[in-house]
């Protein structure tokens, strides 16, 4: 989720109190300092100490963290039963939100999950982009038990981390009524993102509980990249499989200085494949978002942006590739950022919205033609595996349009 917190440090690290980085941000006379971009600015939240959930307010720890080195990340929906029947069969009702996106499972305590059961609930978020359950009361804690079962967690350079010591793991999403979102700071295009894409190696299957929010309003949307390149013509797959973009997390880093914090650790820029496959599912995704995909490598600028602008708002603009979830309190979603990408909605000021992110890194993007030569398999356009699932006839593509390598039709 986009990073929206303020608050002291704590623990080991530097004391700063709310009031002084008041005063941080009062110093810094440019009206850019002034507004609330919820992407890449943090907020200033209300001190309460009766807050129910107060250890898990955010906090800037002034520390240094090494850069992230790359490492060996199996996915457990390798290990999954397609069927998914130990996971299906624990749960009262599976709900399919949209064709494209989005399964609600009812009646499942993700603390009594085997890990037979979590194997397939990876499957099923690789192959559904998100997943959602409620009334969860499995603890921060057990949340990130979880999250280690999937992969190593990531800790993130800039965003806030709980009070509470020993999470440096977590990420927290906090807005109350401290700050009101400035409109004139950011569109709503640009809040798109999947999380800290610039990584080597980005997540894979994260997780996200709201612990507490309001009666309506503060809903997410996620977008299917598999939807988005099975939305595509022939030729534009095949044009954009030999495509690679950069990522960065430059900006990101800024914001933060700007209002006076401090990064835990260098911003990275990364090259990845603007069409990747998912290892698991072997289905081709578009990897870009408004949030941190810079530009796109080897093409000339005018180009760069036409085709980036397009994907751009085919994420956010198609309605056909979102789910759109309303968060209760104890509401947990798992989503694969390989896949999707996704946006909060603002509308909820000034109610608290706070929310508890743990966040398993994966492997390195793969490209179409890398994904091939490892496994000696074809990768595949989701919405055609379905139709032949389905038994529907497929439609063919129009003759002498170039076809990807190993596009199947």
């Amino acid at each position: 989720m986009a990073p929206v917190a303020i608050s002291e440090e704590s623990g080991n690290a530097t004391i700063g109190s709310v009031a002084e980085l008041k005063k941080a941000q009062a110093n810094k006379p440019t009206e850019d300092t002034q507004l609330f971009n919820p992407f890449f600015s943090p907020t200033v939240e209300t001190e309460n100490d009766d807050y129910q959930y107060a250890k898990y307010k955010p906090q800037f720890p002034v520390v240094e963290w090494e850069p992230l080195t790359e490492i060996e990340v199996t996915d457990r929906g390798h290990f999954a039963d397609p069927s998914k029947t130990a996971l299906f069969s624990a749960a009262q009702k599976v709900k399919h939100l949209t064709p494209a996106i989005g399964t609600e499972l009812v009646g499942i305590d993700l603390r009594q999950l085997t890990n037979q059961q979590k194997d397939e609930l990876a499957l099923l978020v690789a192959e559904r982009g998100v997943v959602f359950f409620r009334d969860q009361e499995l603890s921060i804690h057990e949340q990130l038990d979880v999250g280690r079962y999937f992969g190593p967690l990531h800790k993130h350079a800039s965003t806030p981390i709980p009070r509470e010591p020993g999470l440096e793991e977590v990420h927290v999403v906090y807005n109350d009524a401290a700050q009101r979102p400035d409109a004139s700071g950011f569109s709503k295009i640009e809040l798109w993102h999947s999380d800290v894409t610039y990584e080597v190696q980005p997540p894979s299957t994260t997780s996200l509980k709201v612990i507490t929010g309001p009666e309506y309003g503060g809903d997410t949307l996620w977008s299917s990249g598999y939807a988005l390149y099975s939305s595509l013509s022939p030729g534009m797959q095949v044009y954009l499989e030999g495509l690679t973009a950069l990522h960065s997390a430059v900006a990101q880093a800024d914001g933060y200085r700007a209002a006076g914090l401090h990064v835990r650790r260098e911003p990275v820029e990364s090259v990845h494949p603007v069409v990747r496959v998912h290892p698991v599912t072997g289905w081709k995704s578009v990897y870009v978002n408004p949030g941190f995909t810079l530009r796109i490598l080897g093409v000339p600028k005018p180009e760069s942006d036409t085709i980036l602008n397009f994907l751009f708002h085919q994420i956010a603009d198609n309605v056909d590739f979102h789910v759109r979830f309303h968060w209760e309190p104890n509401s947990v979603a798992f989503w694969d950022n390989r896949i999707v990408t996704h946006t909060a909605t603002f509308d909820f000021w000034p109610h608290t919205r706070h929310a508890l992110r743990v966040t398993p890194r994966g492997e390195k993007p793969e490209s179409v033609e890398d994904y091939e030569s490892r496994t000696g398999k074809v990768a595949k356009d989701r919405q055609i595996e379905i139709w032949k699932e389905q038994g529907v006839e497929i439609p063919q593509s129009k003759k002498g349009l170039s076809r990807a390598r190993g596009y199947n039709d």
